[in-house]
């Protein structure tokens, strides 16, 4: 038996195959100016040399308060909105693996048979059975690669996505924590508020019992007394508003144990975080964070939709082929002698298609611009985050630091004002106001150091900290 020899025709086609399998209609991605500035606004920001950047710097050793890790980690395991972008993931790797199976030919195995009455009056009857390819598109003009490529970049954007939620979601479980603190010492101030104005009630009633203090004076204690019990019982409400949104991030009830009274555990004061977060040049602060990276990804999407949108424009080839057995009776289809094959070659050249092809080259190029503007966005949005959340650093702890001095010198005013009173050397009103002022500078106190601990928290996952790879990857990333 003769070997075939490839005839210079049939080498022209093979080279122009390989040529042309590797066309690509898709623009050169540029990655579009940061439209930023190139400085935080402010005092200029020093890096520390060695030290790790925000985003290298796992979440357990930003967050050192263990009750806080064990929130962290049932939050990781059991919410629904981080359970969502897994699934999401192993949704668009799906769709990827889909688009790419396109490139290849699809072989199966087929039988047909056919009777139909010929010329002569007769029945011509054919069976065929065996392997078959089917409408197997020759990707000359890469249209199919430019899908290929769109899916892909839509797969790493949803892995990106995958870590944007759960930087969102550990700093949103550290500010639910950090505001269940700051309520429970807004409770205890507010109960040892309330005792105190009990206690001056019932020394206002004794007085004017016997005569010695007014009916107005009696009125106005009792008029604090009951405005401290509304006091609590809305500190009571929000307390139980904060522990259910801490519920609904985690997953499942936080236990006592993780959510117990602050004041054991010193509260707000006594929780600390890992205060010095290096913060670089914008430029490279900012493409850590997964959110800009998902934005660019997208973006990298939508500039290979238009190579798909310009290989339209031009041929489109597919194959359908078959091997196997033919016959004209069905009992001698797999006798001896009965091969038999077929090759049917198309091609489709658009000649006149009303403008549908040139509209969906217009889409894919809005498309494009549209999710530039969305990256440029997400870019200036990341900027201000940062740039608030140093603001919030630069001030909070200084505000914080006259806010205590306030609290300790309204707490010698109220102690000397409450002695005066007793001595009958002040007026009731003095000591009214000096407690009014008392439980409003504690209140603003801890107010304050929420928004402080807070801030930290925003510094840290505006500066793309929060993200670790999980210990057991729940999609594996696709192969190109």
């Amino acid at each position: 038996m003769n070997k075939p020899r490839l005839t210079r025709a049939g080498m022209a086609v093979a080279a122009a195959v390989v040529v042309l399998s590797g066309c690509s209609f898709i623009p050169k991605y540029e990655r579009p100016p940061a439209p930023i500035a190139s400085q935080w606004p402010g005092a200029p920001v020093t890096e520390v040399p060695g030290q790790k950047a925000a985003a290298d710097v796992p979440w357990q050793e930003f967050f050192r308060d263990p009750r806080l890790q064990q929130l962290i980690e049932a939050a990781l395991a059991n919410n629904r909105d981080l359970r969502v972008a897994v699934l999401n993931i192993a949704q668009a790797r799906a769709q990827y693996q889909i688009t790419r199976a396109d490139q290849y030919p699809t072989v199966g195995v087929g039988a047909t048979g056919s009777r139909q009455p010929n010329t002569t009056g007769g029945i011509t009857s054919t069976y065929t059975a065996g392997f078959t390819v089917s409408a197997w598109e020759l990707d000359f003009f890469g249209r199919i690669a430019s899908l290929k490529e769109v899916a892909l970049n839509q797969y790493l954007a949803t892995e990106e996505g995958r870590k944007a939620t759960q930087i969102t979601l550990i700093g949103s479980v550290a500010n639910a924590y950090l505001s269940l603190l700051a309520d429970d010492e807004l409770l205890a101030i507010t109960r040892q508020t309330l005792v105190t104005r009990e206690d001056s009630f019932k020394l206002s009633k004794l007085r004017f019992d016997n005569g010695v203090a007014s009916e107005l004076d009696l009125r106005q204690a009792q008029s604090l007394t009951e405005a401290a019990r509304a006091t609590l019982a809305e500190t009571l409400r929000q307390r139980a508003l904060d522990q259910n949104a801490l519920t609904l991030l985690v997953g499942q009830a936080p236990t006592d144990a993780v959510t117990g009274s602050a004041v054991a555990s010193n509260g707000l004061a006594g929780t600390t975080f890992m205060t010095e977060l290096p913060v670089g040049l914008p430029s490279e602060v900012l493409i850590n964070r997964p959110d800009i990276r998902q934005a660019e990804q997208l973006l990298i999407a939508n500039n290979a939709n238009i190579g798909s949108a310009r290989a339209n424009f031009f041929p489109r080839v597919s194959l359908t082929a078959s091997a196997g057995t033919a016959s004209s009776h069905l009992s001698d289809l797999f006798q001896s002698g009965s091969y038999g094959w077929t090759f049917a070659p198309q091609i489709v050249l658009p000649i006149f298609d009303a403008g549908r092809n040139q509209a969906g080259l217009d889409s894919a190029r809005i498309g494009r611009d549209i999710a530039q503007a969305q990256y440029e966005k997400a870019i200036q949005t990341a900027f201000r985050e940062v740039a608030d959340a140093l603001a919030g650093r630069a001030n909070l702890g200084e505000q914080l630091r006259a806010q205590q001095a306030q609290v300790e010198a309204e707490q010698v005013r109220f102690r000397l004002s409450d002695l005066r009173y007793r001595n009958g050397v002040a007026s009731y009103l003095d000591l009214l106001d000096a407690q009014r002022s008392l439980f409003t500078a504690q209140q603003a106190a801890i107010q304050v150091r929420l928004a402080l601990l807070q801030n930290q928290v925003a510094l840290y996952r505006t500066l793309g900290g929060g993200w670790t790879e999980p210990a057991v990857s729940t999609a594996a990333a696709p192969r190109p």
